[in-house]
């Protein structure tokens, strides 16, 4: 048979190996879990997706055309130790009806190379699972060109499993995301700058089996809220999309600027986290959420010592959980450049927050105390009332309705010059001008474009497009610019 006519794809999932050894019960619930996450993010690839769930396992068997947008999701999946890519053949009773089968399908891959078979069976057959590593291995060796068998170290290693009679060959092997499936370990509410530290604090907190909500506070103007949304658009349908969260969007100016009125210069920094844990607090009450998130790492900045990190907490009574507590910022770095963050971070418009001149880094607890009780509490609750909440999964209709840049759909019969900001290397294909330029570049290059003319940026979901286009409108007076969003028609 030649594999370009094999017509479907099957993958192996393992469960991450903590979920095998909880008790039964938990067992039962993580295993459910794991499927039925993946249940939910496969259907939306294609209905002719088909999954099998074991005790020590699942199955999935999808069209071929498929298989990339499957592997992908796979491996971004919390709860998967290890995928197995296979190919399988039912009704291989014997160790003949194996080895034919086996060199069929995997006689190119040896060719003129050194090859060992691997074999592990689930059943009552007749013969070992050395047997079938020797007569296979022995058979191949007879019918093709090859340096040998190796037992270590050879070039190509030919894994199989045979359950009962149906027969898998193991094609590729990926190590999983791992962690615990969304869904069984609780609700938290993650405070979400867009940097480097709040994104990457959320992703370990979504690959630990937490349903990860996001809260925004608000010091940036319109153009840093879509930048943390879009952050947290890509964070949730990358790694947490099995299940429904929201984005809170907290308006902080007026909190500021009664910080400023009412607040001594060294304790603005420590004073800010407060309140912001306090909302955090009301808001999480309001939804059933038990802890709160941050992306603060011990001595990073002025506010993250041990003593003001314990003066900040000591505002909620709502668990705050730091996981990137012990990291160094390279560390921290490291992971957002793994994860596809690190990009958004860079790009993310700076705002002004509150920055304390000579700020305390051992902060007093009698003067925090006297501090908080100058600040007019009735400013906190306000802002508290005028959160705005939205789905994320919901994030890009949201950001097209609250942009304020124009949207052009019909490029014909214009002299516009479309910017393709995508990261990726491949670019739209249009009637006009078109460049490409990343976004992660844009601060810088676009100021060199000649400015007499009209830019349209262009990306998938208009959501950086839009953020983009508006930052530098915003920040560096640039008027030249809209948002090309073409009509289904036209894709």
């Amino acid at each position: 048979m030649d594999k370009s006519q094999i017509k479907t794809q099957k993958f192996i999932i393992k469960y991450f190996t903590e979920i095998m050894i909880k008790g039964d019960k938990a067992k039962r619930q993580m295993i459910a879990q794991v499927y039925n996450n993946l249940v939910n993010l496969l259907s939306r690839i294609s209905s002719d997706i088909k999954l099998k769930r074991f005790f020590d396992k699942v199955e999935v068997v999808c069209p071929i055309e498929y298989v990339d947008l499957v592997r992908t999701k796979l491996l971004d999946t919390p709860g998967i130790e290890q995928i197995l890519e296979a190919m399988q053949f039912d009704n291989m009773a014997t160790l003949d009806d194996i080895k034919v089968k086996v060199n069929e399908m995997m006689a190119d891959e040896i060719k003129g190379k050194t090859f060992v078979v691997r074999a592990k069976r689930t059943g009552a057959q007749a013969f070992k699972s050395m047997d079938i590593e020797r007569t296979v291995g022995g058979y191949m060796l007879a019918h093709n060109e090859t340096k040998g068998v190796l037992l270590k170290n050879a070039e190509v290693t030919i894994n199989l499993e045979l359950e009962h009679t149906q027969l898998n060959i193991i094609t590729k092997k990926y190590i999983g995301l791992r962690g615990f499936p969304i869904g069984t370990q609780g609700s938290i509410l993650s405070l979400m700058s867009g940097g480097f530290d709040s994104t990457v604090a959320s992703y370990l907190s979504m690959k630990r089996g937490i349903k990860t909500h996001f809260i925004f506070f608000n010091l940036g103007g319109l153009a840093h809220e879509i930048g943390v949304k879009q952050v947290a658009y890509y964070l949730w349908n990358k790694f947490g999309s099995s299940h429904r969260v929201s984005f809170i969007s907290v308006p902080f100016d007026d909190v500021v600027g009664e910080i400023f009125k009412s607040v001594s210069q060294p304790y603005m920094g420590i004073m800010l986290k407060r309140l912001m844990l306090s909302a955090s607090e009301k808001i999480a009450d309001s939804m059933g959420i038990d802890a709160i998130m941050t992306g603060e790492s011990v001595a990073q900045v002025s506010s993250q010592t041990l003593r003001n990190l314990a003066l900040i907490d000591q505002c909620t009574n709502k668990l705050v959980l730091r996981p990137l507590a012990m990291m160094s910022k390279p560390d921290i770095i490291d992971i957002a450049y793994k994860i596809g963050t690190r990009r958004f971070a860079e790009s993310m418009p700076e705002y002004c927050g509150v920055i304390s001149k000579n700020p305390v880094t051992h902060g007093s607890y009698e003067r925090i105390e006297n501090e908080a009780k100058a600040f007019n509490y009735e400013i906190l609750e306000e802002a508290v009332k005028k959160s705005v909440f939205v789905n994320v999964d919901e994030i890009d209709k949201d950001v097209n309705e609250i942009g304020q840049m124009e949207i052009i759909e019909d490029l014909n019969g214009t002299d516009y010059t479309v910017i393709d900001i995508r990261q990726t290397p491949d670019c739209i294909k249009t009637e006009v001008e078109t460049i490409k330029i990343p976004f992660y570049n844009l601060k810088n290059e676009f100021k060199k474009l000649p400015q007499d003319k009209t830019y349209l940026f262009y990306c998938d979901k208009g959501i950086m497009s839009q953020l983009h286009a508006q930052f530098l409108r915003d920040e560096q007076g640039c008027t030249n610019i809209k948002v090309y969003r073409p009509s289904k028609a036209q894709l």
